[in-house]
């Protein structure tokens, strides 16, 4: 797929005079990383939020300091009540802190005068959950609908709505009303707009929410090239950790206004520090399966065989991975595979592995094996003991 030329060879429509072009496709991809401070850049400083209500002030934010830099994709996290919309909405301004401070490329947005809110908001889009499109227009009238709202001449609205559709793969329904359309269609004319003016910052309110997993999928794998081709910074908020984990760099928890952690993504996946994380995370991991958790017993049998239970546990540091030949030498014994799984998050091998060993082998100290160059695994530990010799453990 080609980057449309309106994507990134002028200037976005109303843009303050003096502004610089986007960079190039090609450009922003030789780069590994953004620049520091570069187009794109997010910072909040001591942001606060508190909402007035009958039963007295209500602290939506705490304390938020951070930075995202430009060009990356950048999730935001947590329950519900969490903070994360009142945040992501300061970005834009349609939120005025209560204290702190929101910086845009180092700009004080909360200085901004009118005029100059008008023209951020043209460098920011923004896409929902559900998609707030028009009924009663057209998908190209929808699309093309910022660029009339900021004057755009006719020809450059027709050219850079037939771009922006070829680049979201709906060269086709350009005719079409939404309620014709599919969610994930729709969801995908709702990114055309968002893109209309060309924007450095794509701000995501729950935008796959709405759909199901399969579409899901397809609206997170055009985010991802969108980022690649046009390098602009995307900032999600979700209450799924699995879209946090299939398409950010880096990962904001919010736990009751607060920042409960945050770092990349596959640390904050591989150790979570904080009960919120974990809480996120926990439909994502490889429990015991109900036929293994009903056998497990905390002691071994008094009489009889029996296999001992392992967890090891992967965390996504050092390298380090699963290699079953070292760890049946590492436990000096034959091991089995019970359960669990390993995923590859940005490189990092993550998970963990249920392991069985037979109750007559004299283990080795486990704490040793999780240490040092020689570890097997980041963590190991033993979870319970099952009676018999069967395959089944």
């Amino acid at each position: 797929m080609n980057t449309p030329s309106a994507l990134r060879g002028a200037p976005w429509p109303g843009a303050p005079a003096g502004t610089a072009a986007p960079a190039a496709a090609g450009a922003r991809d030789a780069a590994a990383a953004p620049a520091p401070g570069g187009t794109g850049t997010v910072a909040f400083e001591g942001v606060g939020k508190v909402y007035p209500s009958s039963a007295g002030a209500v602290a939506a934010l705490q304390d938020i300091s951070l930075e995202i830099p430009a060009g990356s994709i950048f999730g935001i996290i947590g329950r519900s009540g969490a903070g994360k919309s009142s945040l992501l909405r300061t970005i834009n301004r349609l939120e005025q802190p209560t204290s702190g401070r929101v910086l845009v490329d180092g700009a004080d947005i909360g200085r901004f005068t009118e005029g100059e809110l008008v023209a951020l908001r043209r460098r920011i889009g923004m896409i929902f959950q559900h998609f707030n499109l028009l009924s009663a227009k057209t998908v190209h009238d929808n699309v093309a609908l910022p660029l009339r709202v900021a004057g755009t001449p006719r020809a450059e609205i027709v050219r850079r709505v037939a771009e922006l559709l070829a680049l979201v793969g709906l060269q086709d329904k350009q005719h079409a009303y939404p309620a014709r359309l599919s969610g994930g269609q729709k969801q995908r004319v709702g990114i055309a707009r968002a893109l209309a003016t060309g924007p450095e910052i794509l701000l995501c309110d729950e935008a796959t929410s709405a759909l199901d997993p399969e579409t899901t999928q397809s609206i997170l794998a055009l985010l991802r090239d969108i980022n690649r081709r046009l390098g602009i910074t995307i900032i999600l908020i979700t209450h799924e950790m699995s879209v946090i984990r299939e398409i950010a760099d880096r990962v904001l928890v919010l736990e009751q206004g607060r920042i409960a952690e945050q770092g990349e993504v596959w640390q904050v996946f591989g150790a979570p520090r904080h009960e919120a994380t974990r809480a996120l995370l926990a439909p994502l991991q490889h429990g015991l399966p109900d036929d293994l958790q009903e056998r497990l017993a905390p002691e071994p049998p008094a009489a009889g065989p029996y296999r001992r239970v392992l967890r090891l546990s992967y965390t996504g540091a050092d390298g380090l991975e699963p290699d079953f030949a070292r760890i049946a030498q590492a436990l000096q014994s034959p091991v089995r595979l019970l359960h669990g799984g390993v995923d590859r998050l940005r490189g990092h091998a993550q998970g963990r592995l249920l392991l069985s060993v037979p109750g007559s082998a004299a283990l080795p100290d486990l704490a040793t094996l999780a240490q040092g160059p020689q570890a097997i695994a980041h963590s190991i530990e033993v979870i319970g003991h099952v009676a018999g010799a069967d395959h089944s453990a």
